[in-house]
């Protein structure tokens, strides 16, 4: 977040005041800005950590997905150096 988004969407200031950037406002949204970034960065954290169990073991199962890259092994049905006998 960058000051002119704070200023106008969060802190609702008007755009005059928001160009101006005093002191003060600067000082309110730094501190605004520490109080998010203390909760942001832990939430984030535990996202990415989610996120990674849930790639590492509920994804990346090698019973449901054998690493085989060959697909005609892992799929007999789809070798196509195979021929059928012809039907009677």
């Amino acid at each position: 977040m960058n000051f002119d988004l704070w200023c106008q969407e969060q802190a609702g200031l008007p755009l005059e005041r928001c160009d101006n950037r005093t002191t003060q406002d600067n000082a309110v949204f730094e501190a605004y800005r520490a109080k998010v970034e203390a909760y942001e960065i832990p939430y984030l954290q535990r996202k990415n950590s989610a996120a990674r169990l849930d790639n590492d073991i509920l994804r990346n199962d090698p019973v449901d997905h054998p690493p085989v890259k060959d697909i005609t092994a892992q799929r007999p049905d789809l070798n196509t150096s195979t021929t059928m006998p012809p039907r009677p």
